[in-house]
């Protein structure tokens, strides 16, 4: 039996971010060599630590809206210090760096309260609108929900608070003075705007837990909280954009637009509204996906599996699977033991006619705790499962500890692809808290 090439396997998300499988009744494609995806490093960007455990990647695009800064920042300064010459441009530079150093802090707000609350945080990113807090799980009740999304912009005003104070301390006229000054208002903006009542903001998973705990039903809150959030991105075009442009000021007489300055306000505004409107609707698909996750099952994404004693030549054991409409191997000790798993993916490099002379043995991944799954596990803690122990198959078992097949990774990834495929099974993986400054979850 030739096995067919390998399949690529897409990408996951931070759920483990998933087709369908040979059922346990051993119907299907035979015993096959296909590769499991690695689980991915999360990455994102430069990694700069790892406060509490977490990493923290500064994403390739805050280099771009740090130069964006610099300019416009540094072209203000020239105004309002109008002694400090080009050295304004390094005074904004710093600006830039000590603001997201607070969008820093105001993500791991998010992260510590996760923490706190057992949820694991996959990592923590700074981009081009500001910072993301990647939490793997959703929170069990609306009150953790609302915790978690308030702290983010709680700090960011108390940052403020505490910048406005520092401002009594020195010359409102210097450079310390104007540094703060700026920090206090952006801090006071990114609290603002991400108390805005729409998802993906942190007010709109407010929003989401206020009618969760209404309801009684999460995707109640998520729907409302998705609308919420497209009114809003609407709301960005028309007061950054229309209004000017259509409103009572209107076109000036050298065609100049009175409300918009640069070309770059307006292609800023278009930006934020568009990450908020997406983000919207991909909130709304990961919570339909969350909804259809328990029916991924171990039990019935099991192949059928046939044992074999260690000793047992390939080409027998693949011989003795395909008869009994079996797609894996285990191996088993004289006491009928599981000891471990033929490999799929090493059958793939044994060539046909040296089968009849390899032992499986050779092609055996020794079972490990982790490597056992219950039949009954699904959806989640399945996933979770899966996650804490990387491996290409693992070896089903029923409560009483006896052999109910092999679980391939990557029929649980098919099948969760497939999911997402269908719009009526699309649902929700890993979470993204704090969006501060029109970050992206």
């Amino acid at each position: 039996m030739k096995p067919p090439k390998a399949p690529k396997s897409p990408k996951g998300d931070d759920s483990g971010e998933r087709g369908t499988g040979g059922a346990h009744s051993g119907s299907g494609a035979p015993l096959t060599g296909t590769k499991p995806a690695r689980p991915a490093d999360p990455g994102g960007g430069i990694l700069v630590g790892r406060p509490f455990g977490v990493p923290v990647y500064v994403g390739p695009s805050w280099f771009l809206v740090a130069a964006l800064i610099t300019w416009i920042f540094g072209g203000q300064l020239g105004g309002i210090l109008p002694d400090i010459g080009n050295a304004r441009y390094l005074v904004a530079l710093f600006f830039a760096v000590a603001f997201y150093a607070s969008v820093f802090v105001h993500e791991l707000a998010h992260t510590v309260a996760a923490l706190r609350f057992k949820l694991p945080v996959r990592r923590i990113q700074l981009q081009f609108f500001g910072g993301v807090s990647e939490i793997e799980k959703e929170s069990d009740t609306p009150g953790r929900e609302f915790v978690l999304a308030f702290v983010g912009p709680l700090l960011s005003l108390v940052l403020s608070g505490i910048f406005y104070a520092a401002m009594y301390a020195v010359d409102a006229g210097s450079v310390p003075g104007v540094l703060l000054a700026g920090l206090m208002i952006s801090n006071l903006i990114v609290a603002i705007f991400n108390f805005l009542p729409g998802l993906p903001l942190d007010g709109g998973r407010m929003l989401r837990a206020v009618v969760w705990k209404i309801t009684g039903k999460p995707m109640s809150g998520t729907v409302a909280a998705v609308w919420v959030g497209r009114a809003l991105a609407v709301a960005v075009l028309v007061v950054l954009i229309g209004l000017p442009l259509f409103g009572g000021g209107g076109l000036r007489g050298d065609g100049g637009i009175d409300g918009v300055e640069t070309v770059t306000d307006a292609l800023i505004a278009a930006i934020l509204a568009a990450i908020i409107w997406t983000g919207a609707g991909n909130s709304l698909r990961m919570a339909r996906l969350r909804e259809h996750l328990p029916q991924l099952q171990a039990r019935t994404l099991t192949r059928r599996a046939v044992p074999v004693e260690s000793h047992t030549p390939l080409s027998e054991a693949l011989r003795r699977a395909n008869e009994a409409g079996a797609r894996a191997l285990v191996v088993v000790d004289g006491q009928g033991e599981p000891r471990g798993i033929v490999r799929e993916s090493s059958i793939v490099g044994v060539p046909q006619h040296r089968r009849p002379w390899v032992a499986v043995s050779t092609l055996t991944q020794d079972l490990t705790d982790g490597m056992r799954v219950p039949a009954d596990l699904g959806g989640e803690p399945l996933l979770d499962r899966l996650r804490e122990n990387p491996a290409s198959e693992y070896l089903v078992v029923e409560e009483t500890g006896s052999i109910y097949g092999v679980l391939s990774a990557a029929d649980v990834e098919k099948a969760f692809v497939a999911a997402m495929a269908r719009p009526q099974d699309r649902g929700q993986g890993g979470r993204s808290w704090g969006r501060t400054s029109g970050d992206r979850s």
